[in-house]
C-alpha cells in the first residue's frame, strides 16, 4: 500500500471517529443538561468529557472481551 493512500485511509477514519466523538459530546451534553461552550461552567464541560472517557473505556474493554486473542 501506497504511504499516501495509507494516509488517505487514516484522514478518513480519523475524520469518521472525530465525527462520532462529537455527536457522542452534544448527546451526553444534552443528558446532562449542560450547554457546552464558554458560558457553562469547567465542571460542566468536564463532567461532559468525564463521561465521553467512561463510555470509550467500557466500549475499548467490550472490544477486547469479544475479541479473541490467539497466540
Amino acid at each position: 500500500m501506497s504511504n499516501s493512500s495509507y494516509n488517505s485511509k487514516k484522514k478518513t477514519a480519523t475524520s469518521s471517529n472525530s465525527k462520532k466523538t462529537n455527536q457522542m459530546k452534544y448527546e451526553i451534553a444534552s443528558e446532562f443538561g449542560v450547554n457546552l461552550g464558554a458560558d457553562a461552567t469547567a465542571r460542566q464541560n468536564g463532567s461532559v468529557g468525564g463521561e465521553i472517557t467512561r463510555r470509550l473505556v467500557k466500549l475499548a474493554k467490550n472490544n477486547m472481551a469479544d475479541t479473541d486473542y490467539e497466540e
